[in-house]
């Protein structure tokens, strides 16, 4: 029931991506409003659909400590306790983002060696895909969980990114090592000693650059980091649509040089990833853009299925319960 757009886009991109993995559906909200929007889908009745009906669900502009208390029945609540009960194997919700988190916290549990969960965003370099994390679940953080963030952004990048021994960077103000704020010189201390490829700090104008195949940094610096580029992004995309609009020639040329710029809009669009899963919990929970368009839902769903083909918690579980009795990997490139 969460997102600008809900529960339409919600629907509408999870019955695309249930279609093409075989996998079924447990839609949780007002069944109403559910079957309304189903209604819209004839082919709907060939799937493996269920709907989990309470008229609950936490409003974005509502606490959501005090809204979770207030509202037992939520439906981001009553997702998640399907997925700790079986009834499904992971859950995405749009919504309100700490309410997400809150109730996945409660609910799932963390996993062994884990302090502090982190959202694993994917975002674009001029190489390939980067993780950075964490981009908003925790926002007040010490040096050790940024190590922790390390060591789960490494065992995600080699899952989702194929990459064998992943780049870890710490987002800083300066490449030097003793340049930042507590935090990040305590981290990057840590981080020289931590099973990690660890690869030194990363500048905010390097972001993007694809030094590193994961970029740790806390919460609220990695959600502030993540919005500027989105805005970024849009406003590029603004000025380039207005500049070869404004005369003959370059309408011709931006007609000539189409597939192009569908080439660049592909790599920079938050919607190609979907959604961002929440590491750290004892179970799968893929947290997406409030802004969340059906195409992005249906990709933080296909997230969601290869999440748990792929075994993303066992995987986490490993690599945090022991991490410094494991060979170091090598450093550098």
């Amino acid at each position: 029931m969460g997102g600008d757009d809900a529960p339409g886009s919600i629907i509408d991109g999870a019955l695309v991506a249930a279609r093409r993995h075989q996998v079924g559906l447990l839609l949780v909200g007002d069944t109403t409003l559910i079957e309304r929007e189903l209604s819209r889908h004839p082919a709907a009745g060939s799937l493996d659909l269920h709907i989990l009906h309470t008229p609950d669900r936490i409003e974005m502009s509502e606490g959501a400590s005090a809204a979770l208390r207030r509202k037992p029945r939520a439906s981001i609540k009553l997702a998640a306790e399907a997925v700790r009960d079986g009834r499904a194997s992971a859950v995405f919700s749009a919504g309100h983002t700490g309410a997400s988190v809150m109730a996945v916290m409660a609910t799932f549990g963390r996993l062994e060696g884990v302090d502090r969960p982190a959202l694993a965003t994917l975002i674009p370099t001029r190489l390939q895909p980067a993780v950075l994390l964490d981009s908003g679940a925790s926002v007040e953080c010490r040096p050790q969980h940024l190590v922790q963030f390390a060591i789960m952004g490494a065992a995600y990048a080699r899952i989702a990114l194929r990459c064998a021994n992943p780049r870890v960077g710490l987002l800083s103000v300066g490449e030097e090592e003793g340049k930042g704020n507590e935090l990040t010189r305590g981290a990057h201390q840590l981080l020289k000693g931590a099973p990690v490829n660890f690869v030194g700090n990363v500048e905010g104008r390097r972001v993007f650059a694809g030094d590193a195949d994961v970029i740790v940094c806390d919460g609220f610096t990695g959600n502030v980091t993540l919005k500027t580029s989105e805005g970024l992004v849009e406003m590029i995309e603004a000025l380039l649509h207005a500049e070869l609009q404004s005369t003959f020639g370059m309408r011709v040329g931006y007609l000539l040089s189409g597939q192009a710029f569908r080439r660049f809009r592909k790599r920079v669009d938050y919607s190609e990833y979907g959604g961002a899963p929440l590491l750290g919990m004892n179970g799968i929970c893929i947290v997406g853009h409030g802004r969340s368009s059906s195409k992005a839902v249906s990709n933080a769903v296909t997230m969601a299925v290869r999440a748990v083909r792929e075994r993303l918690i066992e995987a986490l579980a490993v690599e945090t319960a022991n991490p410094h009795e494991r060979p170091r990997p090598e450093r550098g490139e």
